[in-house]
């Protein structure tokens, strides 16, 4: 079984799951996952997980991501992008080049955002898009997300395009409706590339035929989903101990979540609290050391046992 993580070009046309199914056929195996997942019509970057890294799977949504977008002001579709059918058309009003940086600058930083029917978010245990192929309307709370950057790249109205870089949870095609009501009119999104999700950059990622190619060259280590985090480097004994379950005292170790590593292998994920680190997921367990490895207690490095309890902290 492969262990490890591919940078995958998603085309437009294919679903995020369809790119799962091929990676399954490509590696001949069942433990695959993606990380976050990108509309049929939509391209760019798309994190695929396999064997041991699904189960970080989480580190790879947790950063920001990035898109470059184009949208069409004039008229609003069921979906909000080009695949829906055209509900709406407003008249385009006179806009300058500035009229649009102006309405831009108002949706930098934290705003309110409505998800759309056309999701995969779940409401009463069912996905949104699930209710609006019925015809349904659900009601939406607005929830907050971040626009870290927004910058113009072209203006040709009623078509213009957008570098957007978001906190995760941000719907392009939701913002770029929300810039075409703020202009005075309506607008849809005609063309979506993602370009980097966390660490992952499109200049980086490779199509399913280069993969299928070269399926051992283009696989990143499990350890490249971790690299955003702090980095411990356990002694012998305390890599037993942590992915044995054992909280264990490290003396001068700042509180928050790190990427245990013993021996230069990546073990599992620890987070500590006022100098006790625990483990919280455990990837690989270290052996038992000869007695003679084990570290003196006046040491940085030093460590006490605080008592087992795998069931809090372990998966």
């Amino acid at each position: 079984m492969s262990d490890g993580i591919l940078n995958v070009y998603k085309p437009a046309g294919m679903t995020s799951h369809d790119v799962v199914g091929k990676i399954r056929r490509i590696y001949g195996q069942k433990k695959v996952g993606h990380g976050g997942t990108l509309d049929p019509d939509a391209a760019g970057v798309l994190p695929v997980f396999l064997g041991t890294a699904t189960r970080l799977l989480e580190y790879a949504v947790e950063g920001t991501k990035a898109y470059r977008a184009e949208g069409c002001l004039g008229s609003r579709t069921t979906t909000g992008d080009k695949s829906g059918v055209v509900v709406e058309k407003r008249p385009v009003p006179p806009l300058t080049r500035d009229d649009m940086e102006q309405v831009l600058a108002r949706f930098r930083g934290p705003i309110l955002q409505t998800p759309p029917m056309y999701s995969a978010l779940k409401v009463n245990g069912r996905k949104l898009y699930q209710y609006a192929r019925q015809g349904m309307e659900i009601e939406r709370q607005p929830r907050s997300v971040e626009i870290h950057h927004l910058i113009l790249r072209e203006f040709d109205p009623p078509r213009f395009a957008v570098d957007v870089e978001c906190s995760k949870g941000t719907y392009i095609r939701t913002l770029l409706e929300d810039i075409a009501a703020a202009l005075g009119t309506v607008g849809h999104m005609t063309t979506l590339l993602r370009t980097r999700v966390g660490d992952y950059r499109l200049e980086e990622a490779h199509t399913l035929e280069e993969i299928a190619a070269a399926p051992d060259t283009v696989l990143l280590p499990v350890a490249r989903a971790v690299r955003g985090l702090p980095r411990f480097d356990a002694t012998p004994m305390q890599a037993y101990r942590i992915t044995s379950g054992v909280a264990t005292t490290i003396r001068g170790l700042a509180d928050g979540t790190y990427a245990l590593f013993g021996a230069d292998v990546l073990l599992g994920i620890g987070t500590c609290a006022e100098e006790v680190l625990r483990a919280r997921k455990i990837l690989q367990h270290a052996e038992r050391p000869p007695e003679t490895d084990r570290p003196g207690t006046d040491s940085p490095a030093g460590e006490r046992e605080e008592g087992r309890d795998t069931h809090d902290h372990r998966e």
